[in-house]
């Protein structure tokens, strides 16, 4: 998956979930630097966090790789 794709993906199921960059990254234990270099797409999440964000929305990995 393209990271771009990815980027937006994981941007848009926080929105849909009603969590905010803060909210979200504090959940996870990360900055909200890390967090929205992540949504922009600058930053590949590695396995482990994007499992992370994963359990954070509820939703299962493969929606956010699909």
């Amino acid at each position: 998956m393209e990271i771009s794709s990815l980027a937006q993906r994981i941007r848009a199921f926080r929105k849909l979930k009603g969590h905010t960059q803060q909210e979200l990254a504090e959940l996870l234990g990360v900055s909200v630097a890390v967090l929205g270099a992540v949504e922009r797409g600058s930053r590949k999440p590695d396995g482990k966090l994007l499992k992370k964000i994963a359990e954070a929305l509820n939703i299962d990995v493969e929606e956010l790789t699909s």
